[in-house]
């Protein structure tokens, strides 16, 4: 329950960042240019991002909901996934290097699950690896 509470505490830290992070790419341009002035972008952003919910729904979510195999995916890959996502954003607006924080939220998923199957199949090599060599060395020591 406690693994649970800190991945949704971390989530929310996440949608903060993604406040921020986003919110600068979206508005910098119009802002940088003189077509907006900055509280004229910031409204014109929460509107549509607002807006955006009713016109297209949550159609990236159905998509990755629908297409991800979550067999094997557990509370620890969800914890790094989110981890990673963080720090690549901060990291990415702190360098002021434009990027996507759903992109990196979907990254930081793909590399935590990879990460755990690997290790998965890691753990299964040695323990079959050891199933075949141990009773080699037995008849090796009996004999």
């Amino acid at each position: 329950m406690t693994l649970l509470i800190t991945i949704i505490v971390l989530a929310l830290i996440f949608d903060y960042i993604n406040g921020f992070h986003d919110a600068a790419n979206a508005i910098a341009t119009v802002v940088a240019t003189k077509v907006l002035t900055p509280f004229q972008a910031v409204v014109w952003a929460a509107f549509f991002n607002f807006l955006a919910y009713w016109v297209f729904g949550f159609g990236v979510a159905d998509t990755v909901a629908k297409t991800a195999h979550t067999i094997d995916i557990n509370l620890i890959v969800i914890l790094a996934g989110v981890i990673a996502a963080i720090c690549w954003n901060l990291l990415t607006w702190w360098l002021g290097i434009p990027s996507s924080s759903s992109h990196t939220l979907i990254g930081g998923f793909a590399g935590a699950a990879v990460a755990h199957a690997i290790y998965i199949c890691t753990v299964f090599q040695i323990i079959l690896l050891l199933k075949m060599v141990l009773p080699l060395l037995d008849i090796g020591i009996i004999l």
